[in-house]
């Protein structure tokens, strides 16, 4: 028969004592003295050593008690090592052998409840000594108290009894070492370490248990975040779907706004052509002063007048520049070591009707004006006169429908008239090529000089010109029409080309933004140098990227014109490296 020291109760084996062991360590931890818990046991001992300092050591209160009622050194001397050897011998068995920091071993409790009874019969001992009806028997009450309260030592676990504390202690090591929270050196058990806390287990299946613990919360703690990672990558793809749609937003509201300047750049706005732009502009000269009603009525019925019947008005026409400059060349240019004209050209500017857009326009009145003074070309111009601008645009969509470039066609969507559309050296070609002018189109599509410039442009002109050169003439009055001259975004009509003393070329050029009143100081007997400055133009003036010219060289056959047309199917302009 085993008994619990603890609570009395007796059982008949060690397993039995081992479970009723663990009923106590299920039990909460509570002061003997105050009945104070919810603390461990660590905070528990410090408890009772501090607050019940005299009730826990008793064997102090005897020591005392002895000493000052009998002052018998042999007695005090042996309470003293009976009650040290009691003393030692009740921490070694319950204190000592049940670790303060094990979750897996013995309760805490069970040593404070050995240590409540020690603490009540040291208690009682204590009254028996105080009461005076005892005094006289003290040596047998002391005897008394020692033998039931300080009895030997006895195993908490199996029951067994030692004669000293410290062969108790040895008995607990090594038959109870399972229980505690290490065994001792001389014990083989193996230890367990946790691989996630380093905590020490004894027993395999209860380290299992405390790793399926932390995997069950790792599990958890992962499909959190796995729920979080989620719902983040949920909003970060939201958020960029957001700023995709807003920057997609932006790119065509951007696109819109650049093809509209385009569209009214090009005139393609739909906002009106030739007829529309010149009362507009005529009705602000009006509201301004600067054009009376009665003048206003007047140059609208020959604007419309003049678009019924298809012929320009001649109020933009400055006729006589070719006769004029050859009259300098002949007697004022001393700089000039030949100079190179072409056939007589009238000069055409820009109306208020075609202002920013007509140049391409005037350009082919220019051009034409030379070629119908021009015998050559009488017979495909037969019964021509200079047409209008609406005229123009009449005609360039003719050479449309009769096949003529279509991609062109395209590009401009069939359609020129009551537009403001511009048009350059292909349109130029397509139309006169459906008159039957023979010509052909060269593009200078790159830099052939230092800082941009273009020398091969220049070499060209001058070759086309002076092929026709009689003998040593200052001055060259040549039959070969003018040139159509375009880079992006003007166009121009090369009228010849001069060679200086120097050697240097220079172009002279008819611009359709130079208006009437300037181009008539060229009319003037003594023309003086500075008015030829607006036809001069030198190699370091024509610095842009790309030119196309558009020159003339005779007259097609119908044949010859039937094969311009389906060549013009897949058109591509002849390209000067």
């Amino acid at each position: 028969m085993l008994s619990c020291d603890i609570c009395g109760e007796t059982v008949t084996s060690e397993p039995d004592m081992k479970a009723h062991l663990v009923v106590h360590m299920e039990s909460e931890v509570t002061c003997p003295f105050c009945k104070l818990s919810g603390i461990n046991y660590d905070e528990m001992c410090f408890h009772i050593e501090t607050a019940h300092f005299e009730q826990n050591t008793p064997e102090r209160n005897f020591e005392r008690l002895n000493a000052i009622q009998y002052e018998n050194p042999d007695s005090k001397n042996t309470t003293l090592q009976s009650t040290t050897e009691v003393n030692s011998s009740i921490h070694s068995a319950c204190a000592s052998n049940f670790p303060k920091n094990s979750s897996h071993h013995l309760p805490k409790d069970g040593t404070l409840k050995h240590e409540a009874f020690h603490t009540e019969s040291i208690t009682e001992s204590r009254k028996c000594l105080k009461s005076p009806e005892k005094q006289s028997g003290l040596s047998v009450v002391q005897g008394s108290i020692y033998e039931t309260t300080y009895s030997p030592p006895e195993c908490p676990f199996c029951g067994k009894i030692e004669e000293r504390s410290q062969d108790m202690e040895m008995h607990v090591k090594t038959e109870h070492a399972s229980l505690l929270e290490t065994p001792p050196e001389d014990c083989h058990q193996p230890l367990y370490d946790c691989p996630m806390c380093g905590l020490i287990c004894t027993n395999y299946h209860i380290l299992q248990e405390h790793v399926d613990l932390h995997l069950d919360e790792s599990s958890f703690q992962q499909g959190m975040d796995r729920v979080q990672c989620s719902g983040d990558r949920e909003l970060a793809e939201q958020l960029q779907q957001e700023e995709d749609r807003k920057r997609k937003s932006e790119e065509s509201r951007q696109e819109r706004e650049e093809f509209q300047k385009l569209q009214r750049q090009y005139g393609l706005d739909n906002s009106g052509g030739y007829k529309q732009q010149q009362l507009r502009h005529m009705e602000i000269e009006v509201n301004r002063g600067r054009m009376h009603p009665s003048e206003f009525h007047s140059r609208k019925a020959d604007m419309m007048e003049s678009i019924a019947i298809g012929i320009d008005d001649g109020k933009t026409k400055t006729s006589g520049i070719i006769e004029a400059l050859h009259r300098y060349y002949q007697n004022i240019a001393t700089d000039v070591r030949c100079v190179w004209l072409s056939t007589m050209v009238d000069h055409f500017h820009s109306s208020f009707g075609d202002k920013g857009w007509g140049c391409g326009y005037r350009n082919f009145q220019m051009l034409l004006s030379s070629l119908l003074q021009n015998d050559v070309y009488g017979d495909c111009l037969k019964g021509m006169s200079i047409p209008c601008i609406p005229k123009i645009q009449s005609m360039i969509e003719d050479a449309w429908k009769e096949g003529f470039d279509p991609q062109g066609a395209c590009q401009l969507n069939n359609k020129l008239q009551g537009t403001k559309a511009w048009i350059g050296a292909c349109e130029i070609y397509t139309l006169l090529t459906s008159l039957r002018v023979k010509c052909r189109i060269i593009d200078f599509h790159k830099s052939t000089g230092p800082s941009g410039t273009h020398p091969r442009l220049f070499e060209w002109i001058l070759n086309y010109y002076s092929s026709e050169r009689e003998g040593n003439s200052k001055v060259v009055c040549t039959s070969k029409p003018p040139v159509y001259l375009q880079h992006q975004g003007h166009s121009r009509t090369i009228v010849g080309i001069e060679e200086r003393k120097n050697r240097t070329l220079c172009l002279l050029v008819f611009d359709p933004g130079c208006p009437s009143r300037e181009m008539q100081k060229l009319l003037k007997q003594d023309i003086e140098a500075g008015s030829l400055r607006q036809l001069r133009k030198s190699v370091g003036n024509l610095k842009h990227k790309q030119y196309q010219i558009v020159a003339v060289e005779g007259v097609l056959s119908p044949e010859e014109k039937v094969a311009r047309k389906q060549a013009s199917q897949v058109f591509t302009a002849e390209k000067i490296p």
